[in-house]
C-alpha cells in the first residue's frame, strides 16, 4: 500500500495568518492569551517564513516545542523562535506574557549591529529572579506599541535594540540542541539574506539562484515549501513592505518612492502596488 504524503506544515505569517505581513511595522506584539485563548490555549505546529518570534513567559506553566527542543516551563522564560523552524505551544489558563514577532528586515540589522547575535538558533533563556530587566523591557515595548505616539518607530526600535544586547550579552550555550538545519532551509536563509540587499535591483529569479549555486527551480521549490510562496512572491513582498513603509514613515514623493526602489517608471510602480494592496500609493497613504 502507497502511503499518502504527510500534510506540509503550515506556513502563518503571525499565528494563523496566511495573508501578506498585515502593517508596515517590522514588529508585532501581542499577549500570548490575546491569542491562545482564541485556540484553546493550544497553537499547532507550523512555521513562519521570514519572522523571528521572543516569547516571554512572565508566569505561569508553557509546554514550548520548537523542532526537537521541548521545554516544560513556569515563568520567567524568555524564548528565541527562529524563522523557519516548527514549533507549537501550549498554555495553562493563567499565562502571562507576550509574543514579539520582528520581521526579517529588522533581524537583519540587528544581526549586522551586534556581531554574534544568533536569532537563527533556537534558544530558551530562563531568567533568573521575577526576570525584570526582561520584563521591564517586553512592558515599555507593548506600552509603546499599542499608542500612536510621535517617534513611535524610533523608540520601538530602541527598546528592541536594547532586547538584542541583553540577549547578545547572554551567550553560552541553548538549554537543548537543535537538529542541524536541512540545506533546504540553509538555502532559504541565503536567500533571504541576499534578499535585503538586492530587492531594490530587480534580479531575476535565475540571478538569485546563481548567486546562492542552486538552480531557479529549486529556489522556488523551496520558496513554496518551506514559505508557502514562490521566490517571486517573496521577492515582491519584500518591495511591497518597503513602499508601505516608505508611504507612511517618510515625506517622500511617489516618484521618488518608486525611484528608491528601482522601479524604471512610476507607473510600474503603481501598477505594481494597485494589484497588491487593491489601492493606489496616493490612496494608501491618504487612508493611513
Amino acid at each position: 500500500m502507497i502511503k499518502p504524503p504527510a500534510s506540509p506544515v503550515p506556513v502563518f505569517k503571525l499565528y494563523g495568518e496566511t495573508t501578506a505581513w498585515p502593517t508596515p511595522d517590522l514588529i508585532h506584539c501581542e499577549s500570548i492569551a490575546e491569542r491562545s485563548s482564541l485556540h484553546d490555549w493550544e497553537i499547532k505546529p507550523h512555521r513562519h517564513g521570514d519572522l523571528v518570534q521572543l516569547l516571554f513567559v512572565r508566569t505561569g506553566h508553557a509546554h514550548l516545542k520548537v523542532e526537537d527542543q521541548v521545554h516544560e516551563v513556569d515563568g520567567p522564560v524568555l524564548l528565541v523562535v527562529p524563522a523557519l523552524s516548527v514549533h507549537t505551544f501550549k498554555f495553562a489558563e493563567d499565562i502571562q506574557g507576550h509574543i514579539l514577532t520582528l520581521a526579517m528586515p529588522l533581524v537583519e540589522r540587528m544581526e549586522a549591529a551586534l556581531d554574534g547575535l544568533a536569532l537563527g538558533e533556537a534558544r530558551c533563556h530562563r531568567l533568573a529572579g521575577d526576570g525584570q530587566p526582561v520584563d521591564r523591557l517586553f512592558s515599555a515595548i507593548v506600552e509603546e506599541y499599542l499608542q500612536l505616539r510621535s517617534g513611535r518607530e524610533l523608540m520601538l526600535q530602541a527598546l528592541i535594540s536594547q532586547l538584542m544586547v541583553w540577549l547578545h550579552r547572554q551567550g553560552g550555550q541553548p538549554t537543548a540542541e537543535v537538529a542541524a538545519p536541512d540545506r533546504g532551509r540553509e538555502h532559504l536563509q541565503a536567500f533571504m539574506h541576499q534578499l535585503e540587499s538586492s530587492f531594490r535591483l530587480h534580479w531575476p529569479i535565475d540571478e538569485h539562484a546563481r548567486c546562492l549555486g542552486i538552480s531557479a527551480a529549486h529556489l522556488n521549490a523551496l520558496c513554496r515549501r518551506l514559505s508557502g510562496q514562490s521566490a517571486l512572491q517573496v521577492i515582491n513582498q519584500r518591495l511591497l513592505l518597503e513602499a508601505r513603509r516608505n508611504l507612511i514613515y517618510t515625506t517622500m514623493t511617489i516618484n521618488q518612492v518608486s525611484d528608491s526602489l528601482g522601479f524604471s517608471e512610476p507607473a510600474y510602480f503603481t501598477r505594481f502596488f494597485k494589484r497588491a494592496t487593491g489601492m493606489s500609493p496616493r490612496q494608501f497613504r491618504e487612508q493611513r
